[in-house]
């Protein structure tokens, strides 16, 4: 299972890591795993990085947007999408801070509607050391 972690970078960090994605993947997963002692650090380091994500707003979309859609689903705080065709099963939850999607492969139709809302979203996976900006991941699947 893949476990994604998206982050609404700010532009000023967008600008400056741009072309070197690495450093700000490194950075988040730094934080990612701080000692419970450092905790109080990483959180002032996690607000220069980021801007708060609206909850509300990417709840509204998705579920406007997918309800429709057969392989879609939403219970409590979590949109699913379970399409056999394509052998998915994606799990999405919309957190102040990031947007975390659970994939039992190695994408998610999630992405697709997460790029059309923001393209600048950062997505990471800690455990597979996996990075990249919506924006990119919807050019390459493009080719």
């Amino acid at each position: 299972m893949r476990v994604y972690f998206i982050f609404d970078i700010k532009e000023e960090f967008i600008n400056l890591y741009r072309g070197n994605e690495r450093v700000l993947y490194n950075i988040l997963k730094q934080i990612y795993y701080l000692e419970k002692e450092e905790v109080e650090y990483g959180y002032h380091l996690f607000k220069q990085l980021i801007n708060p994500i609206d909850k509300n707003r990417i709840d509204r979309y998705l579920f406007l947007k997918l309800h429709q859609d057969i392989p879609y689903s939403k219970r409590g705080q979590i949109h699913y999408y379970n399409n056999l065709y394509r052998d998915e099963i994606s799990r999405l939850t919309v957190k102040k801070s990031y947007i975390k999607i659970e994939a039992e492969q190695l994408s998610s139709s999630f992405f697709e509607y997460l790029n059309q809302l923001n393209p600048r979203l950062f997505v990471c996976e800690f455990k597979y050391q996996d990075y990249f900006f919506l924006q990119e991941f919807a050019e390459k699947e493009a080719i």
